[in-house]
Formats: structure tokens, sequence, C-alpha cells
């Protein structure tokens, strides 16, 4: 992670960007797998969302282990039954890796989401950022760039913690 870094002349940090905090390691499973291979892949990977893409790596959405619980679990279904694609969230919500970090706490609490997939320069998926991502950037710097931001990842982690 890079902090932001004032130069001569510049009285503000540049933004930091979602593309610097986010984690590059994006997990991602296919439609047509089952639930239960979404769950176990999840489990294995230690991971609490996987991104769902076609052949040709477009992203089609996202299935969290909440979708698991609520679509699955909590409807009564067989995990083996339900393909991945019956649950996912889809249109999957976005930014692109040079978005600010504020514009990625701003769209996970207009949207309600949790799990952002990053687009890299390629309109390709380049990561995943959480909550977790924008708490740790700032427990490692202590960084908390403007009271508007201070309140997005405090709301943010309010509402991930709700939910867990």
């Amino acid at each position: 992670m890079r902090l932001g870094i004032c130069t001569m002349g510049e009285s503000t940090p540049k933004p930091v960007t979602v593309g610097e905090i986010m984690t590059e390691k994006l997990e991602s499973i296919n439609a047509l797998n089952t639930a239960q291979e979404a769950a176990a892949k999840m489990a294995e990977k230690n991971v609490g969302s996987l991104a769902v893409l076609d052949d040709n790596g477009k992203a089609l959405g996202i299935v969290t282990e909440r979708d698991l619980a609520r679509r699955v679990c909590a409807a009564g279904k067989s995990s083996n039954s339900v393909t991945v694609g019956q649950i996912m969230s889809s249109p999957v919500i976005t930014v692109r890796s040079d978005h600010s970090i504020e514009e990625a706490a701003d769209v996970m609490i207009e949207r309600k989401v949790r799990h952002l997939l990053v687009l890299g320069e390629s309109g390709r998926p380049a990561g995943i950022v959480t909550p977790t991502d924008l708490a740790a950037y700032i427990r490692e710097t202590g960084d908390i760039r403007t009271e508007k931001m201070d309140s997005a990842i405090m709301q943010l982690l309010r509402e991930h913690r709700r939910y867990e």
C-alpha cells in the first residue's frame, strides 16, 4: 500500500485509489457450478465472496456467503441442486481501480453492498475491495483523509458487524 504523499508545492496528498488497497487475488467461479461448490471454494480459499465470470473472464455477478445463507440454506434448498447463477447478485456492482477509496465507500453505502468488484484499465476484473480492505488501510496508515471518509468507514463497519 502506498501512503498519500505530498510533493513540493502540493498542500494535500494525492487520493488513495481502490487499486492501491484492493485484494488483488480475485477468486472466481462459473455460473454453472453448484452452490455447494461455491461454499467449498470459499472455505478453501478463506474468502467471503467469489466473482462469477463467464468463459471469457467477463463478470456476470458475485456470490457471497450471505447469498448462500439466505438463498440456499434459509430457503431450505439443497446446495447440490442450486447453481451459482441462480443465487448470485447480478448485475455486479463495480468500481474502477483508479477510483478513490472515498468513492468506493460511497458506492458501498449507497448500493448497500460489502463487496465491490474492481475493474482494471482493460475493463476486466482486477480484484475486489471490501470494508475490511478499507479498515486495514486505515489501521496500517492511520490515514483518515476527511470527516466524510471517517463517517463512511464507520458506517460500513457497523453494517458489516451487524450482518456477521
